[in-house]
């Protein structure tokens, strides 16, 4: 009986269609599966807070497929990319000026520690933690600067902030990327008053580039002067008897080379005296 009972499953043909029709109870049993919450999976730049029944069980799910018991478990999901929040903020500065502003921050969860920031924030840090240390922080950094530091030494302000922003949130597992202050805004009077002395300065620097300016030309005019002076020293110390002598000694030879021969005179007191008109060209 066995025997035959070998032969006829080893002769045993599968029904046209029931290939098919097996694969489609596969696919449906899987679908089955993962709507009873067998598994899940993490994205990418996410990490998976394994609960059991409610309770935060420390262990983290990376990102892939992942196993877990149906109706016992859950897996929370949490974004471990760099995050953005910005938050405006109001304070007074060290000369108790009221300045606001916005700060902007780039913020990233600490894949590792994610179950202990779902444990006391939920996902929720945002308001819970973030925008009230923005607040705090910006009230104690700007406390330490006159209104128009903030304005001059902004890169400054802004270090300290991050700094201080940085202390805070780390231990809560909360790493501060970049930190950045879009602006900062004073009363009406207050802007009025620093764009006066801007333009008071604006105005000292013209009028002493001006006089730059003027002395610079002067002192110009003074070397000019004084070199002309030297060349004319320099001259002067050049002229000798010698050279005197030899001087004349040219314009009487000039002078016998315009004379054209003839001998005009002057009748004076003490008779015809000869006279060379040595500027007269020669015949």
């Amino acid at each position: 009986m066995s025997e035959y009972s070998a032969q006829e499953f080893r002769d045993f043909r599968m029904p046209p269609g029931m290939g098919k029709k097996i694969v489609v109870i596969g696919v449906v049993i899987a679908a089955l599966i993962v709507m009873a919450g067998i598994t899940g999976i993490v994205g990418a730049g996410q990490g998976g807070v394994l609960l059991r029944f409610g309770a935060v069980t420390g262990e983290i799910k990376e990102e892939g497929l992942y196993f877990k018991v149906p109706f016992a478990e859950q897996v929370i999901l949490m974004s471990t990319q760099i995050q953005k929040y910005s938050a405006p903020a109001s304070a007074s500065s060290k000369d108790l000026q009221v300045v606001t502003t916005e700060v902007t921050l780039n913020y990233q969860l600490q894949a590792a520690k994610v179950g202990e920031i779902y444990r006391n924030m939920r996902q929720d840090y945002e308001n819970r933690i973030i925008q009230p240390f923005i607040q705090e922080a910006v009230k104690s950094t700007t406390a330490n600067f006159d209104a128009e530091q903030l304005i001059t030494q902004r890169p400054r302000v802004k270090e300290e902030l991050q700094n201080l922003m940085t202390a805070r949130l780390a231990p809560l597992g909360i790493g501060v990327v970049e930190l950045s202050i879009t602006d900062f805004r004073f009363t009406q009077v207050f802007q009025d008053s620093i764009e006066a002395k801007v333009k008071a300065v604006q105005q000292a620097l013209e009028a002493e580039n001006a006089l730059k300016r003027v002395q610079f030309e002067a002192q110009q005019q003074i070397t000019r002067a004084q070199a002309e002076a030297r060349g004319l020293e320099l001259q002067k110390a050049q002229i000798t008897a010698q050279l005197l002598e030899l001087r004349q000694i040219e314009v009487q030879r000039a002078a016998v080379d315009k004379w054209n021969g003839v001998m005009p005179t002057v009748v004076t007191s003490g008779g015809p005296v000869p006279m060379l008109d040595v500027f007269a060209p020669r015949r």
